[in-house]
């Protein structure tokens, strides 16, 4: 009880800042899946400790520079996330029912686009980046920065396309890269009859928590995976049910007047 009377108003607000920034510190770490890179750090620190204890004076010189500029080597290894994180804390949080509209645009855009796909009979895989960072497949793919719509997907997938055999990987709600090729599923229990398309968004969605959009093209059938589970098959009503559930969004239903 001492110690809690000593507390100053002051020390709250240091420690809740303390909190703000391990928070975020965990969550890039999961976003961009740097767990073996923290672990190496964690290896090499020991290895420091033990280089002191053992009088390895060549290899405790070797780690101790590089310690001295560990700074520096965090920032260039994690710039990308730093950067991302650096643009949310400097957003502004009254745009967020702004940004509830443009998540439920997107959400009625995708639905529609697998469907027009589908009646079409192209091919699809469009994947939606969560909090695990797929900046592996993006690049092996093609850069895009376009608006998320019917027209440019059906565009992409059109087999007269270059890229129309690859996945488009959505980021920040944005068309961000097309034509990339994603792991297939080594689950040797899966449908045999399962397609290479079905088989790539199991297997991304096995090693990582996007959401991927299938089309099948000798079904004309749409499909979503997560979590590598297929849910196939699925109507338009169904499909926009699992993206507003997906973007954390209530789904609005119209009703006919009576």
């Amino acid at each position: 009880m001492l110690i809690f009377s000593q507390l100053r108003l002051m020390d709250l607000v240091d420690l809740f800042l303390v909190w703000i920034v391990v928070y975020r510190v965990l969550h890039l770490t999961k976003r961009s899946g740097a767990v073996q890179i923290l672990s190496g750090l964690g290896i090499l620190a020991i290895s420091y400790l033990v280089s002191i204890w053992l009088e390895l004076v060549t290899f405790n010189w070797l780690l101790e520079k590089f310690f001295s500029n560990l700074f520096l080597i965090v920032v260039i290894l994690f710039q990308t996330e730093i950067r991302q994180a650096l643009a949310q804390i400097g957003s502004n949080p009254f745009l967020s029912g702004a940004a509830r509209l443009e998540e439920a645009h997107i959400v009625e855009e995708l639905a529609k686009s697998v469907v027009v796909l589908a009646q079409k009979g192209f091919g699809a895989l469009i994947v939606i980046e969560r909090e695990i960072s797929l900046d592996y497949f993006v690049e092996m793919g093609t850069k895009l920065d376009a608006l998320i719509s019917s027209e440019t997907l059906t565009a992409l997938f059109n087999p007269t396309s270059p890229v129309h055999d690859g996945a488009v990987i959505i980021r920040d709600g944005r068309l961000y890269s097309a034509g990339c090729f994603l792991p297939l599923s080594k689950n040797p229990v899966l449908d045999k009859n399962l397609g290479t398309r079905h088989r790539a968004a199991i297997g991304l969605t096995e090693e990582t928590d996007a959401l991927v959009l299938v089309v099948s093209e000798e079904k004309n059938s749409v499909g979503v995976v997560h979590g590598g589970q297929l849910h196939p098959d699925l109507d338009h009503a169904s499909v926009r049910q699992m993206l507003y559930d997906s973007f954390g969004l209530k789904l609005r239903v119209e009703r006919s007047p009576v």
